[in-house]
């Protein structure tokens, strides 16, 4: 018969013909981290300004993804006049697609690094909205600046940044 093994607390065993005092006892295992607290944690519900920011970056997102099938569709037809141009204006629009999907994961669980994307991409939004106002204007383009605007202010709002700072520990 094997013997049994020692209790999780217990003291390592000595190796023979080991000097010295004998080992001290294993350490308790960790904690687990408490999770930040959430709409589903505290029975809470998330700020109506943040499920609005939510919903004009999804707007964003479902734009930039429509975008780059519709350019890739015509880089497939042959209806494009410069391939490089459409790979790139594909991969792109799907890259910021992708950046905006994790920034809205992180925002929903109230992670502070999520703003930052989002911030960044409303502002060159809005600058390339402003330049093809002054070509001319369109509804789309009225649009996506009114888009940017509201979004980035949204992102500014109080309960909206108290919302996504769960993860930065208070001062002790």
């Amino acid at each position: 018969r094997r013997p049994a093994p020692p209790p999780p607390h217990a003291a390592a065993p000595r190796a023979r013909g080991a000097r010295g005092p004998p080992r001290a006892p294993a350490a308790p295992p960790p904690e687990p981290r408490p999770t930040p607290p959430g709409p589903s944690s505290d029975g809470g519900s998330r700020p109506p300004a943040l499920t609005a920011l939510v919903a004009g970056v999804g707007i964003e997102i479902a734009a930039l993804t429509v975008g780059a099938v519709l350019i890739l569709v015509e880089l497939l037809r042959g209806g494009s006049q410069s391939f490089g141009v459409s790979v790139f204006l594909v991969v792109f629009a799907l890259g910021v697609g992708a950046v905006l999907a994790a920034s809205v994961r992180g925002l929903l669980r109230g992670q502070r690094w999520a703003r930052s994307p989002v911030a960044t991409w409303q502002i060159l939004q809005g600058v390339v909205a402003v330049s093809s106002l002054q070509v001319g204007v369109t509804p789309w383009v009225v649009v996506a600046l009114v888009l940017a605007v509201v979004v980035l202010v949204l992102l500014m709002l109080r309960p909206v940044v108290e919302a996504t700072t769960r993860d930065v520990r208070p001062a002790a």
